[in-house]
């Protein structure tokens, strides 16, 4: 379903360790004006699971992602729905490509094949999109895809990818804060 406005807004600040980009705001979603909000969705679930923050969030405290280095953004923008739903029209690759060269993002990493086929192949001509770490970049922004948290997407669901993302936030985390911020050992 199209939109003159985003669907959903951004939540991207500066020192965004990881932006994490879908296809587009699910119904439920645009409904509530949160992401990931559908009852089905393994979202929420999976970014605690996989130590990408410390304790599961609901869709409500999405604001508290970027405490953890977190970003969230989709590359439609415009439209909501199912993936089957979206026409396409509202994907703006170029858009994305704008946040990651602003915020510069350790990593980007698409939480479904479509955004990252969409954007991989305006980007760099790639074809076909497996899971896992991208031989591409941008810049200095490695790039993953994981598999969709959507309930419907079930049967493709491999917690693996998340797990191996979680791992590689958390070093690149580590690396970007400030040494006043860590603990002093003595």
């Amino acid at each position: 379903m199209p939109s003159e406005e985003p669907v959903l807004p951004d939540t991207i600040e500066p020192g965004v360790v990881t932006l994490l980009c879908g296809s587009a705001a699910g119904a439920v979603s645009a409904r509530l004006g949160l992401p990931y909000a559908g009852p089905g969705n393994k979202f929420w679930p999976i970014l605690a699971e996989a130590g990408l923050t410390p304790r599961r969030l609901s869709p409500a405290e999405f604001g508290e992602l970027p405490r953890h280095g977190l970003g969230l953004t989709d590359i439609n923008k415009t439209e909501w729905g199912a993936d089957s739903d979206l026409t396409g029209g509202g994907d703006d690759t170029e858009a994305l490509r704008a946040k990651v060269e602003t915020f510069r993002p350790a990593i980007l990493a698409f939480t479904a094949k479509r955004p990252a086929q969409v954007f991989l192949g305006a980007a760099f001509g790639v074809g076909r999109v497996d899971y896992g770490v991208q031989e591409a970049h941008l810049g200095d922004t490695e790039i993953h895809v994981l598999p969709s948290p959507s309930g419907l997407a079930i049967r493709w669901w491999d917690p693996s990818f998340w797990h191996a993302l979680g791992a590689r936030h958390r070093e690149r985390f580590a690396e970007r804060r400030p040494h006043s911020d860590r603990r002093r050992r003595g």
